[in-house]
């Protein structure tokens, strides 16, 4: 039996989104120092607006433009930061299994993204299924 998801926490894409962030922000912490106001900084934001902007999307479920923008949004910052984590392991920052770990975590969130993005008359109020969307919703 599916779930029943009641919030934006319950989603799948959500909660790898935070369980990525969780991570680059420990990865981060042995970044050297003069790259706290750039590269560590900005890859932390990103991983954080990814989390923020799905929790937005949800909440903008009854406004089909703007529940897409919101979607739309986090999937633009997941994919600066499979650029941004490219950046540190080309500065040797994170090892190649932090690497892989980390573009795999945000290759699932992209196409969890995308498919919410595809199929959202399946999340949008007043159109939502009696049964939960699926496995990468």
């Amino acid at each position: 039996m599916a779930e029943k998801i009641n919030s934006y926490r319950d989603l799948r894409v959500y909660q790898n989104a935070m369980e990525a962030g969780m991570k680059i922000f420990e990865l981060t912490k042995g970044f050297p120092p003069e790259e706290k106001y750039a590269l560590t900084d900005q890859i932390r934001r990103s991983s954080r607006f990814v989390c923020s902007s799905i929790a937005r999307a949800w909440r903008k479920r009854n406004y089909k433009p703007g529940f897409l923008a919101k979607l739309a949004d986090a999937e633009g910052e997941a994919c600066e930061i499979l650029v941004l984590i490219e950046l540190a392991a080309k500065c040797q920052y994170l090892g190649d299994d932090a690497r892989t770990a980390l573009e795999s975590a945000y290759d699932l969130i992209l196409g969890q993204l995308v498919k919410m993005i595809i199929e959202n008359d399946k999340w949008l109020i007043g159109n939502r299924p009696s049964v939960s969307p699926g496995p990468n919703g």
